[in-house]
């Protein structure tokens, strides 16, 4: 395993999107995701890890310790089955198996090193606790979804073609988000990265792909997405010293007026209160 970090870390991550749906709910028609409540927008931990998983399977491409575990068509239980058959784990006695197997998967896969994985759904590799987590991305003010009409001047089927008369047209439906800013939290834990070898090489992958990863990530959906900042509160020691939460309440996202509907990220201020840091605390301005 690498030599793993030895600060705790909290960070705040913001990003955008603009005429776009950031992440459409497949159990509502994948409309933009939102809090019925208060009609802010949400994005999930499961949807911005995604993008990281995706930024680090394209610029590293399978390299040594880089290799993602849960990607697009894996079937997971062969992975699993796949570290049973390594000679290091194959000389362990029948109790050691399960830790040397898990040892073995943290070591190769970079989504298992820092967001765990659980790894008993086959020959059992055990579970693993990922040092980075993140929360649901929340937007700063409500959003609007609008639902837009769509044409395809094509059809599928010869059938779809008799039936319109040679018209070979089929209309759809379209939902975005106008504009919105959202903000999510992040939090990584030196006492977790010791248990899986999440090391500073890992970390700063980590930053770059979450500064990054929109950047790859375009469709029509989702054409306007970008990371515009990445707040990081390094402690000094493992444990740190002081709660995520006062950090966080550090980190001011406020629109500039409040009577004019946020359109672009200009609408937004973005500060950071640094006067009395408490001790063993600095702040990383990222992106």
């Amino acid at each position: 395993m690498n030599d793993p970090i030895k600060n705790r870390y909290d960070f705040v991550l913001i990003f955008d999107v603009q005429d776009g749906n950031p992440n459409g709910d497949p159990d509502a028609g994948n409309l933009p995701r939102l809090d019925a409540e208060t009609g802010c927008g949400l994005v999930t931990d499961v949807c911005l890890k995604r993008k990281v998983r995706n930024y680090v399977q394209m610029t590293k491409q399978g390299q040594p310790s880089y290799d993602i575990f849960v990607k697009e068509k894996a079937v997971l239980n062969a992975l699993i089955d796949e570290a049973h058959e390594q000679d290091v784990v194959k000389s362990k006695e029948k109790g050691a198996k399960t830790d040397a197997a898990r040892q073995w998967m943290c070591g190769k896969y970079f989504d298992i090193r820092t967001f765990g994985a659980v790894m008993s759904t086959g020959k059992n590799a055990g579970q693993v606790r990922g040092p980075a987590q993140l929360t649901f991305a929340r937007s700063v003010d409500p959003i609007v979804t609008l639902e837009h009409s769509i044409t395809r001047m094509a059809v599928a089927t010869e059938a779809q073609a008799e039936k319109q008369g040679g018209a070979n047209r089929t209309m759809g439906r379209k939902n975005t988000v106008p504009y919105g800013l959202y903000v999510a939290h992040g939090f990584i834990s030196a006492h977790l990265a010791a248990q899986t070898g999440f090391g500073d090489a890992d970390l700063n992958l980590l930053w770059e792909a979450l500064g990054c990863m929109f950047e790859h990530d375009r469709s029509a959906a989702r054409g306007m997405m970008a990371t515009r900042g990445l707040k990081a509160f390094k402690h000094a020691t493992a444990l740190g010293s002081f709660p995520a939460h006062a950090l966080f309440e550090r980190v001011k996202v406020e629109r500039k007026d409040p009577a004019k509907p946020p359109r672009q990220f200009s609408d937004y201020l973005v500060s950071v209160d640094e006067a009395d840091l408490p001790a063993g605390v600095e702040i990383l301005e990222l992106v």
